[in-house]
């Protein structure tokens, strides 16, 4: 059973980095984007069977819990249905000429070398590895928002990228604090960096140097977060990069650097001589939530408009971590899952709707419910969703972060609901628009696209109401039993 355990976990490894070079020496489009699907259904089933297999004992490397358990399944299918979406998406940019043959063999094989490095990170045993990981899954991102090679497109990147680089050398600065809090206790070499064991003894860590060096870790890992005032790369990612990538970004490459920040906040609760992490991860949130959600009003690009709704929504789940408690960090859990799901449909029906009418601009797209009735609602409902209405999964999250808070700190829930109700507004606002009144004259009204391309949006959509309606039994015993692990 070990085996089998070891042999599951190695396989959301091994899968994405042999596709990744099989997928580079394909010059077939077609091939390789069955290829890519084709992949990331294997390290899906592959993460699934995590759940019913007995699971490793930790390695100093690698190791499986109930908490990466959640990151690793809910990345891997999200990066199936993107896989799913991106085949067609695409193969639209390929016929008119944005990207090339050439292009969308890197793109592909780019595609599972992130699917790697975030699967990494999700099971690193040792914090070194965990940043090298993130790094790998930044890079890889930073060259596919480049891919377009116009202006903007090498602008936006460039601007990632250097971030990024800002954003991660900080990180590197708080593991190092890590290992030298660890060094005096562990001793030298690995095992100060294994983190099962610093877990394991914490309680006699030099507590000074746990505390800044979680400062430079938040701040380090924020900066991937998107946390205001650390977001400023992430807007540009979403407006110039491929629609699928702006996907990920947003359902699955926050919640990596999200997952560094909760692990070291778990390290920091066993230290009894440590500050508590939760004031800081709250004020980062709040200031993230409400900054972000007068923001939105001003956009006049579709997809800067969710790029700034996910630095709202991931203001929202590091406030709920923050908080703290059983609740609190049960509906942030409820909430990064819905979170991501959520977006990433509106995310691909963004990008149809944008290659359907030819811009992003929000002033040239309406009507979409007259010209493309199942693209349309399918948009409406996903806003409807993100903006926090009934019955959809994001309300109940939404309605247990405010409820939690209400109970320990009332005069926090002002500030938080107020950002909420902006936020809203300024949603709904656009959707409308969007979604009804005359199509524009001026714009073309492709055919939308094919059958397939719609079950990843009516999926993501599907499993959000779901959750919005009733949670099973398991779920809920297994999200208390991690929201009991992050303090």
């Amino acid at each position: 059973m070990i085996a089998a355990g070891f042999q599951a976990e190695t396989a959301v490894l091994v899968i994405p980095i042999v596709a990744a070079i099989v997928l580079a020496l394909l010059p077939s489009y077609r091939l390789t984007a069955q290829l890519n699907v084709a992949a990331s259904l294997l390290t899906f089933l592959a993460a699934l069977s995590l759940f019913v297999i007995e699971r490793p004992v930790p390695g100093e490397y690698v190791f499986v819990d109930d908490l990466n358990i959640v990151f690793i399944v809910l990345n891997a299918f999200v990066g199936l249905t993107a896989s799913i979406f991106s085949a067609s998406y695409v193969g639209h940019e390929l016929e008119t000429g944005r990207l090339t043959a050439a292009n969308l063999r890197f793109y592909h094989a780019m595609y599972q070398i992130m699917m790697f490095g975030m699967n990494l990170a999700f099971v690193s045993n040792n914090i070194g590895l965990m940043w090298v990981a993130v790094e790998l899954a930044t890079l890889s991102t930073v060259v596919m928002v480049g891919i377009y090679r116009t202006h903007e497109a090498l602008e936006a990147a460039w601007k990632y990228f250097i971030l990024g680089t800002v954003g991660i050398a900080l990180a590197l600065f708080g593991t190092i604090l890590v290992y030298m809090a660890a060094r005096p206790v562990v001793g030298e070499g690995n095992d100060a960096m294994v983190w099962t064991l610093l877990v394991e003894k914490a309680a006699d860590f030099d507590a000074a140097l746990l505390n800044v060096a979680f400062v430079f870790l938040l701040l380090g890992y924020g900066t991937k977060v998107g946390l205001a005032p650390l977001h400023a790369w992430l807007p540009d990612a979403h407006a110039e990069g491929p629609t699928p990538i702006s996907a990920v970004l947003s359902g699955l490459l926050l919640n990596v650097a999200l997952y560094a920040v909760l692990r070291f906040k778990i390290l920091l609760a066993a230290s009894p001589g440590a500050l508590a992490p939760g004031p800081l991860m709250v004020g980062m949130g709040l200031v993230s939530l409400v900054f972000a959600a007068f923001m939105l009003y001003r956009r006049r690009d579709i997809k800067r408009l969710f790029a700034y709704s996910s630095i709202e929504h991931m203001g929202i789940i590091v406030f709920a971590f923050g908080m703290g408690g059983p609740l609190a960090n049960f509906a942030g859990l409820l909430h990064m899952v819905m979170h991501s799901l959520t977006k990433s449909a509106i995310f691909y029906c963004v990008g149809h709707i944008a290659q359907i009418r030819g811009t992003q601009k929000m002033t040239e797209i309406s009507g979409m419910t007259v010209t493309h009735p199942a693209l349309g609602w399918a948009f409406l409902v996903g806003v409807a969703a993100i903006a926090g209405l009934p019955p959809m999964g994001v309300f109940m999250s939404e309605f247990l972060i405010v409820t939690s808070t209400f109970a320990v700190e009332p005069w926090l829930a002002v500030p938080l609901v107020a950002g909420l109700v902006v936020a809203f507004g300024a949603l709904m606002m656009r959707a409308t628009g969007i979604a009804f009144g005359e199509p524009p004259e001026n714009r073309p009204a492709g055919n939308g696209p094919g059958w397939l391309a719609y079950m990843p949006i009516y999926a993501h959509l599907a499993l959000v109401l779901a959750a919005g309606i009733y949670l099973p039994p398991a779920l809920v015993g297994w999200f208390r039993h991690v929201a009991g692990l992050l303090g």
